[in-house]
């Protein structure tokens, strides 16, 4: 893009807050690739939208008004109800990236520091970056699958005295690795002595195998929760996201958010609202479909590749370790088997640090991608 000035052309640059960052490499991986290839890469439910949401779509009529920045009132009281709190606590975004792009932007100041996992969620650090801000890491324990523990967090913050926001993400994207009630406590109590925001994001909690990983709402009335009806209620398409925590918090991130995007559409709030409303039933239909698919491909990598998997605590995300010839370049690895293989998986290298030795697979595709897919991959597992 250019400017004219007599004989001079001035070239318009894009702002410096943009230097650092790139299109997402799951996007790039996934949108890259051919139509025949099976798509292990997004965390896309691939599962029909439940009846109610699709119900509450069909029977919009009248206007499409913008509504309230806020969010809808009946969609918000019913947001309040799931989560046992009050209409006042709650902020409706344009999904979990809007709520954490809204509170980032309100909050931090070029200089501040945000602690995150490692293995983390590419969106902390890239919208940490738009807000002037730089990402800090704390590591989730290799030795116990990933999961979340308050003493690596906490040492974080002893070292790093410029950090104002901490994210936690439980169950993990992208390892699917939890908390226990416990260790979650410890961080709030940490996070609300320090006067620290603490955000904890939540969008696989109910998308669980066994027992339901701990909300923070669950153990400590300090926080916010971020969530969505991405995952669990299987509509990523709505694009309908929550803030559920102090009021104090949520009035300057309805400023960012409503300059940004005014708000959700209408009609996704209140297909958003009949789903939360139907969560029960909803919830039993979403996990059994993740059973399904996950028991594909168990059988799939017993038989091709000779593994024995064990489910994620929660999540659709396989954490596997990349076969030895892969290390050297996990990124021309994953490129090869989505270009030769035609098979989409995302490097581990892509969510940091002690994500190098991985690749993380996403079962949110049909059973028959997923048996697929895995037999496509052995022989550049058995090479």
């Amino acid at each position: 893009m250019s400017r004219a000035t007599g004989d001079d052309q001035v070239m318009l640059q894009p702002a410096l807050r943009l230097a650092q960052l790139k299109p997402s490499p799951i996007r790039m991986l996934s949108e890259g690739a051919a139509p025949s290839a099976i798509p292990l890469g997004l965390g896309e439910p691939t599962w029909d939208m439940p009846a109610a949401g699709l119900k509450a779509l069909r029977e919009t009529s009248g206007p499409c008004p913008y509504g309230p920045n806020f969010g809808l009132p009946q969609l918000r009281d019913a947001v309040a109800k799931f989560h046992g709190a009050t209409r006042d606590e709650v902020l409706i975004t344009c999904g979990s990236e809007g709520a954490l792009f809204s509170l980032f932007l309100a909050f931090l100041n070029p200089g501040d520091e945000v602690l995150v996992p490692d293995p983390f969620f590419p969106a902390y650090t890239s919208l940490a970056h738009l807000a002037g801000a730089e990402a800090v890491f704390y590591p989730l324990d290799a030795s116990d699958r990933f999961r979340l523990k308050a003493e690596p967090v906490i040492a974080a913050l002893h070292s790093n005295p410029n950090i104002k926001a901490v994210v936690v993400n439980s169950p993990s994207n992208p390892t699917g690795g939890a908390t226990t009630p416990d260790e979650l406590l410890r961080i709030a109590e940490v996070c609300k002595a320090r006067g620290l925001m603490l955000i904890s994001d939540e969008v696989y909690v109910d998308l669980h195998f066994g027992t339901r990983p701990p909300s923070l709402r669950d153990v400590s009335d300090y926080g916010l929760v971020i969530t969505s009806v991405s995952k669990a209620w299987g509509s990523p398409g709505l694009r309908v996201g929550w803030i559920l925590g102090d009021p104090s918090f949520l009035g300057p991130a309805r400023t960012v958010h409503g300059y940004a995007v005014t708000g959700a559409t209408h009609p996704a709030q209140r297909a958003a609202q009949a789903l939360i409303e139907d969560s029960k039933s909803i919830f039993i239909a979403a996990r059994s479909e993740i059973k399904v698919r996950w028991e594909a491909l168990r059988a799939a990598l017993k038989d091709q590749l000779g593994h024995d998997a064990t489910p994620p605590d929660g999540s659709f995300y396989h954490w596997m370790e990349l076969p030895s010839a892969a290390l050297a370049d996990p990124w021309a690895f994953c490129i090869r088997l989505r270009d030769e293989g035609g098979v989409v998986l995302v490097p581990g290298s892509t969510f940091g640090e002690q994500g190098k030795r991985f690749a993380r697979l996403s079962f949110a595709a049909s059973p028959e991608q997923i048996t697929e897919g895995v037999r496509r991959m052995a022989p550049f597992w058995n090479a």
